[in-house]
């Protein structure tokens, strides 16, 4: 006998929809999870659920924006904090390639379905991917202002730099990210990039 939805004390908020969509995805996967699934799961009628999100397709590209917030929680702070230019590009590469291998470790089947709704939403994550390079940007920036750095284009360097490090990364190479050396490789990929923005 299946049980019966939880009873709910008030009025139905985004965060919630999104918190437990994300929990039927781990659980039914995204070629298998529906709205109806969603509602069931919070105790109301799907219409209630598209109220909050018109379409299954926008639930699931609110559900991929809030995790690629979660996973790159901090990177901005890195952006405008204390340091060097080159210590802060070098805090925020390692971070997020922590962030990343943390991710696939602490939950790999989640990790793999929202690599698949990041795939299906080619928008969302275009619009994230030009968020995250003008963050290296405006650190290469402060470094060429301060002399540190030596670019023509810090918009085309900070491309670069991002691009130069797709495989600590990019989803599609999360299976290098436990080999052993990675670290070893990470940091002389790091230090080689570093060296090239400061050579005058």
């Amino acid at each position: 006998m299946t049980a019966a939805p939880p009873k709910r004390d008030g009025p139905l908020t985004s965060e919630e929809i999104l918190a437990c969509t994300e929990d039927v995805l781990r659980r039914f996967g995204p070629a298998k999870a529906t709205v109806v699934d969603v509602a069931r799961a919070l105790g109301v009628s799907h219409g209630t659920v598209y109220r909050h999100f018109p379409t299954k397709s926008a639930l699931r590209e609110a559900v991929t924006h809030r995790w690629l917030d979660r996973v790159h929680a901090g990177l901005p702070d890195i952006v405008t904090g204390p340091g060097s230019a080159s210590d802060r590009l070098r805090t925020w590469l390692t971070t997020l390639f922590e962030a990343k291998r943390r991710k696939v470790s602490d939950d790999p089947e989640l990790y793999a379905t929202y690599h698949v709704l990041v795939t299906e939403h080619s928008t969302v994550i275009e619009e994230h991917l030009d968020d995250m390079v003008d963050q290296v940007r405006r650190i290469i920036a402060d470094g060429a202002e301060a002399g540190e750095f030596h670019v023509a284009d810090a918009g085309r360097s900070a491309r670069a730099v991002f691009d130069a490090l797709a495989r600590f990364h990019d989803p599609t190479y999360a299976n290098h990210w436990s080999r052993p050396g990675i670290e070893e490789a990470f940091t002389t990929l790091v230090d080689l990039v570093l060296a090239g923005l400061r050579a005058d």
